[in-house]
């Protein structure tokens, strides 16, 4: 599990529940924060609109589902998929293409297997990189799918909870022959706009942004497989093709890269020699 999510979700309700207590009213005031009419509004109605905008219920479900995602740990290593691309490099390099093919069989990551199978059936590089471009391409897309789902539920949580806000005020506009009854009627009035802005800044967008992040991070990883693989076919030098990979990365993060991928490129060339 992804420790940050846990701990941003629990912190920050921490912080929420200490802003209510530590009133005049202390925990007496929590009483004053619950209101199932405004749970109906705000939650039910932003429910429905993103009911509306999917392409259909499973979809909608998929979505939903989609925040797990959050919550898990991402093992996409930049490092350690170049250090692999090099790797393979070097068995090409010495034994030839079509030795990859066995390699193939040993790696997890379809992506990086089906390219792999593509050069080793003799692929022209440029369909190569059209077909791999198109399936990141796909995946782009749908990962976006769940993000905007998530972006625009953030927009309506707030919204709703307007929507409610006016609702509970014509309401109470109706009843002002109890002036002691309007302070209290105001503040439930007010609870759907706390609920819309704590469902989307609480939760939503930050789920959103969490999936943006994994998208990023799992796009770059793919666009190294691909000018990696297409670098082996054109059979390129080792530790060019390392240099040219950790071009993908932040200055910070290159260090380290060498010591195993590129020292196995290294030892390759010796051998050669």
């Amino acid at each position: 599990m992804d420790i940050t999510t846990l701990i941003g979700l629990i912190v920050c309700a921490a912080f929420v529940f200490l802003g209510i207590v530590t009133g005049n009213e202390g925990f007496a005031a929590l009483g004053h924060f619950g209101d199932v009419v405004s749970v109906f509004i705000t939650l039910g109605g932003s429910i429905c609109c993103m009911l509306m905008q999917a392409k259909s219920i499973p979809d909608f479900i998929a979505c939903i589902k989609s925040c797990g995602i959050a919550f898990k740990v991402q093992n996409t290593n930049e490092a350690e998929v170049i250090g692999n691309i090099v790797n393979l490099s070097n068995v090409a390099r010495k034994e030839g293409l079509l030795a990859l093919e066995e390699m193939a069989n040993n790696i997890e990551d379809e992506f990086l297997k089906k390219g792999i199978m593509l050069i080793v059936d003799g692929t022209d590089p440029e369909l190569v990189r059209n077909i791999m471009e198109t399936e990141l391409s796909s995946v782009g897309s749908r990962h976006s799918e769940k993000i905007n789902f998530w972006a625009n539920w953030a927009g309506m949580g707030p919204a709703w909870g307007m929507i409610g806000t006016l609702v509970g005020l014509v309401n109470m506009l109706y009843n002002m022959q109890d002036m002691a009854a309007i302070g209290p009627n105001m503040a439930v009035a007010l609870l759907t706009t706390l609920y819309g802005s704590l469902l989307a800044n609480w939760f939503c967008t930050p789920i959103s942004f969490k999936l943006k992040m994994f998208n990023e991070n799992e796009i770059v990883v793919k666009e190294i497989m691909v000018e990696g693989l297409l670098s082996i076919q054109a059979g390129e030098n080792p530790r060019v093709i390392e240099e040219k990979l950790k071009s993908f990365l932040a200055p910070a993060a290159r260090e380290g890269i060498g010591e195993d991928a590129g020292g196995g490129a290294a030892a390759a060339e010796g051998g050669e020699a």
